[in-house]
């Protein structure tokens, strides 16, 4: 069965990178990838509060250069050296970036998105980039891969997965990263940072469950202590030049006990490395 994954794009060069890196990641696998761009009618342009409906003139306007756009992209992705099991469509939706991102997603049975985001010092890529934690955040019925500027690819050394040991896990939930660590011959470093170097009773429990969900792949387990995990993920990661970090984001705690709100902001804005963004299926 063809995987079906989702590239948002505002023909910025950090979607460009992200559509790029996409490939390249998914060279052995069969892919639809969907193009998918969101426009809206210029506040200035309409003469009265009513927004536009399809047929309407100022619509109608917006679509044909939105359309116009997609279809210059469409042909540099034909010069590119893409595998033959590959293939891309376009899709443009009248819409904010993150709603017709999330309607796409949940009406078009998507697999996972994969999307671009924008540096820090970048101010001119500011669409997706501003959009990128929201993505994270509210795009729940899948996964989503955020790729940061300028990302070359070449397969990761080893994925960095955080984790408190307290989620009841499932293959389910897990099968995007097994899947990229079986593509890329990636190992898993599963890493634990707890004041306490003791796990309890149902913390093993969990970690027992990991071992059965990840059993054939290859993963590790590491642990630091007495650290603030911000601190202690990114030290362990520029240490390591780990490079990719996936995470399982809790609806209800996204910025609570396990990421705070500095350090979503830095997985959503200023990474350097590509994140996976999973979700608590309890949620």
């Amino acid at each position: 069965m063809k995987k079906k994954i989702l590239l948002p794009t505002d023909f910025s060069k950090n979607a460009w990178s992200a559509l790029r890196y996409a490939s390249e990641l998914y060279k052995k696998e069969e892919v639809e990838f969907y193009i998918l761009t969101a426009f809206k009618v210029h506040e200035s342009a309409l003469e009265n509060v009513k927004l536009p409906d399809p047929g309407e003139r100022y619509f109608e306007e917006a679509r044909v250069v939105i359309e116009k756009q997609l279809q210059k992209l469409q042909k540099h992705i034909e010069v590119l050296d893409i595998p033959n099991h590959h293939s891309f469509l376009t899709k443009a939706i009248y819409d904010t970036p993150v709603l017709a991102v999330k309607n796409f997603v949940e009406n078009n049975d998507i697999d996972l998105v994969i999307v671009g985001s924008k540096g820090k010092a970048d101010t001119i890529d500011k669409v997706l980039g501003s959009n990128t934690v929201e993505f994270m955040e509210k795009v729940r019925s899948c996964p989503v891969l955020v790729v940061p500027p300028e990302t070359y690819f070449k397969e990761p050394n080893e994925i960095v997965f955080p984790t408190d040991f307290k989620l009841n896990y499932n293959r389910s939930q897990l099968i995007h990263l097994s899947e990229i660590s079986r593509i890329t011959d990636a190992p898993i470093r599963i890493l634990h940072i707890n004041k306490s170097d003791e796990l309890t009773e149902d913390q093993i429990n969990k970690k027992e469950l990991l071992e059965t969900i990840f059993d054939g792949i290859n993963y590790t387990f590491h642990y630091l202590e007495n650290t603030e995990v911000q601190t202690g993920l990114d030290i362990f990661i520029q240490s390591r030049e780990s490079e990719m970090i996936a995470f399982i984001n809790r609806k209800h705690t996204f910025f609570g006990s396990i990421f705070s709100r500095p350090l979503v902001k830095d997985l959503g804005y200023n990474a350097k490395v590509p994140i996976l963004a999973l979700h608590d299926s309890q949620n």
